[in-house]
């Protein structure tokens, strides 16, 4: 492609929008060389590339890359065997970094990220040299003390005599005879050595090495001869310090040049990931797809939005060429956007080929073009005096001299700037020539002659940007098949010029003329009316299918809570049957027992019957209950009603009339509290039916019905404890040996203090939290003793 093309186009403008995506200046410096691919393979790796890109962005939430250093300079330095500062050594160091992370973002089980996942296995990684790094050196300016065992004992033996110079030099400005002396009772450095400021008037009395003076001249900074040998051996040892530091950037500069070659490749492939990701980045801000890519020159764009206009404003438009007709001619007035159609056909085209997606929606497809020629602006240039007819024209003739059947032509008001008639006759003749080469070609024009051209002539198509003429405003809309009617009378008219010169006008057109506009006036009204039906018709089917979703969701739903339901009622009665079994085996094993015993006793095979036809009428009971409706909450309830607690699931007695507040007082055996009407059932009539998921225990005379699960999500914290200390009585009276207590998930205050009271209930042997499928958090299982 050349400059000029994607200048006019403006690709220029969309690879400095891609840069801003980039994180380095070295990914950011390849989105400003990006340049159009030729062949339609290269196209279509670089959009497959794009596309990973956008899918590992959906996926993470994010760019997966952190920001590197171009540590090439540094990597040349360690192989020829040069020393590196600790600030170039932690440049590589965020290299490796960077790399190792993009490694663990990048080399995953996706199936759907091959390119991106075949460039990361390629980059360098060296967690030991990291770590080597990033141990030793902790800033710039900073060399850690572990960095190696000397460096550590050098420092120690440093800092020990820093501090006795310091206490020395702490008992002089304090002593009485020394402070009369002092500027100011300080210890400072001057010269890398530690000096005291003394005024000028007593040098003679504080013996001692000038290293330093104030501006004023009044203050000298004087090391005392006390702590002269003591600065002596601290300078000593920062000069051990100094060659001890030398080594070990050394080393770890040795440590690197090995890795030299594969870093400076890692650097390449961490800006070609840069350059990637922000492609994907420019698609997620742009809302773009993968568009489809040929080498037949078909183009079929939907809703493509151009993408240097104002999201809020832009209008989408379809576009579809290179199958049924390779010539387009776009008619309408100034400012309809007519241009803005072929810059789009133009750049969606450069985009494409460049690997970037386009803002349009799925099925868009879009060819591989050699070349893309646009003649679009004014190109007039008075150094040349070139007017704008001779401009335009010097720009058709480069075209026309190199343009191929596998190009791409955009011609905006082919012909203009000069004669109308020898202009359309001029544009005729280039879009005819243009046909018979099968070249795509888009081109605006004013000219009905090109419209009737385009009416009569296979292979080329009319298009239309609409005008609304009410409000003298362009809709920029683009219709295919539609040639557009001029509209200058009636633009005329609403902007006040005088009917009399309208229809002057109007009678100076031949009559082919105006029969002509009134046919194009006409097709293109009932095109607008067949247009707003269709519109209609869609939205009217949209929102059918919207419903029919919803209902056929619903639905699902409907049918999903209901098979859960029966699948968990059939489990409770089976559980409860096979508690109601054990307890028979139980109360059979007692009779034999004490038959035994006695030496008489009833008949115990009568005694199995019976039992067993009572487990099938608590079965049948189960099943009936499963089945009935529970009627809902009832309106109110009076004192002496007996209830069915559903989050308790036990039954208790009404102690009061519903508060204001909707909270009934209750009684269930000794334990008295409070619960909400919504949360109460009647007791009904039938003593067959018994509560759902629970054991029904007979011992002599006692009989007792108890869950196996108590439910007290809504409680505080003491009102739960309670209720809890209560059901485990009764729960072990009941014989259960394992019980549920659903206290949901919530903060976790209330779950924390029922599993604290359950670890001191004398009746419970161990607790654990529910299992996947019993609630897993928001339950604790209670195995009991």
């Amino acid at each position: 492609m050349t400059d000029r093309t994607l200048r006019i186009l403006e690709f220029t403008r969309i690879r400095e929008m891609l840069a801003e995506n980039a994180l380095t200046e070295n990914g950011a410096e390849k989105c400003r060389s990006l340049v159009p691919f030729s062949t339609l393979w290269e196209a279509e790796k670089a959009q497959r590339e794009t596309e990973e890109a956008a899918v590992i962005l959906q996926y993470v939430g994010g760019n997966p890359l952190t920001a590197f250093p171009d540590a090439r300079g540094a990597l040349t330095v360690c192989e020829k065997g040069g020393t590196l500062s600790a600030g170039l050594l932690l440049s590589v160091a965020s290299l490796l970094r960077a790399s190792r992370a993009a490694r663990d973002t990048l080399i995953t089980d996706r199936e759907n990220t091959p390119l991106l996942r075949e460039r990361a296995e390629r980059l360098t990684e060296a967690k030991n040299l990291e770590r080597d790094i990033t141990d030793a050196i902790l800033t710039e300016d900073e060399i850690a003390d572990r960095a190696s065992s000397e460096l550590m004992n050098i420092r120690r033996h440093l800092r020990g005599a820093q501090d006795r110079i310091k206490e020395k030099l702490n008992q002089m400005i304090r002593s009485s005879s020394m402070q009369k002396y002092l500027q100011e009772a300080i210890i400072t450095v001057r010269n890398d050595r530690y000096v005291v400021p003394v005024r000028a008037e007593y040098r003679a009395q504080v013996p001692g090495l000038v290293h330093d003076q104030s501006a004023s001249g009044a203050t000298l900074f004087i090391e005392p001869m006390a702590a002269v040998e003591m600065g002596n051996e601290i300078r000593e040892w920062e000069i051990r310090e100094a060659r001890e530091i030398e080594r070990i950037l050394a080393a770890l500069s040795a440590e690197v040049a090995p890795f030299a070659p594969s870093l400076r490749e890692t650097v390449e492939i961490l800006a070609d990931l840069d350059f990637i990701f922000a492609k994907g980045m420019l698609s997620r801000r742009l809302q773009c797809v993968s568009p489809k890519m040929n080498e037949e020159g078909f183009l079929h764009i939907i809703r493509g939005r151009h993408p240097l206009i104002d999201p809020d404003k832009v209008v989408p438009t379809d576009i579809w060429l290179g199958r049924e007709f390779t010539t387009l001619v776009v008619t309408g007035p100034n400012t309809g956007g007519k241009t803005v159609t072929l810059k789009t056909v133009g750049l969606f085209t450069l985009m494409a080929q460049a690997g970037l997606q386009v803002p349009a929606e799925l099925g868009t497809e879009l060819a591989v073009f050699e070349q893309v020629w646009a003649d679009i602006g004014d190109e007039q240039s008075i150094e040349q005096s070139l007017s704008t007819f001779s401009g335009h024209m010097t720009n058709i003739v480069t075209i026309m001299r190199e343009v191929t059947p596998r190009d791409l032509v955009l011609f905006d008001e082919l012909g203009a700037g000069t004669d109308p008639t020898e202009g359309a006759a001029l544009a005729q003749s280039i879009l005819t020539r243009l046909l018979h080469i099968r070249v795509r070609t888009l081109a605006t024009t004013h000219y009905s002659e090109l419209k009737v051209f385009a009416l009569t002539t296979e292979g080329v198509e009319n298009a239309s940007v609409e005008f609304d003429v009410e409000t003298l405003r362009p809709t920029y809309r683009l219709s295919i098949g539609v040639p557009g009617k001029s509209n200058a009378f009636e633009i005329s008219r609403r902007l006040g010029l005088p009917e009399n010169l309208i229809e002057g006008a109007r009678k100076l057109l031949s009559s082919d003329e105006v029969r002509f506009e009134d046919v194009i006036a006409n097709a293109e009204y009932h095109r607008q009316v067949a247009e707003r039906e269709r519109q209609i018709a869609q939205e009217a089917s949209r929102e059918t299918i919207r419903l029919r979703d919803e209902a056929e969701k619903l639905r699902r739903e409907m049918e999903e809570k209901r098979e859960k339901s029966l699948r968990k009622a059939r489990e409770e009665a089976k559980r409860i049957l096979q508690d109601a079994q054990r307890e028979s085996e139980s109360i059979i094993s007692e009779l034999k027992r004490m038959k035994k015993e006695a030496g008489t006793g009833g008949d115990i095979s009568t005694l199995r019957k019976r039992l067993e036809n009572g487990i099938d009428a608590a079965s049948e009971g189960l099943r009936r209950e499963e089945a009935a409706d529970d009627g809902g909450a009832p309106e109110t309830v009076k004192p002496g009603d007996t209830v069915r607690i559903l989050s308790l699931g036990t039954e208790g007695t009404v102690l009061s009339a519903p508060n204001e507040k909707g909270e009934v007082q209750l009684a269930s055996g000794s334990m008295k509290f409070k619960a909400r009407l919504s949360d109460l059932r009647l007791k009904k009539e039938n003593p067959g039916a018994g509560a759902k998921s629970s054991v029904k225990a007979k011992t002599g005379a006692m009989s007792r019905t108890v869950p196996m699960e108590c439910d007290v999500r809504g409680m505080t914290l003491d009102e739960a404890v309670g209720a809890v200390e209560q059901y485990l009585d009764e729960a072990v009276l009941a014989g259960l040996g394992e019980v549920s207590v659903i206290h949901g998930k919530g903060t976790g205050v209330l779950r924390a203090g029922i599993r604290a009271a359950l670890k001191k209930n004398r009746h419970v042997k161990s607790c654990r939290p529910g299992m996947y499928g019993e609630g897993e958090d928001g339950v604790t299982v209670v195995r009991l003793r």
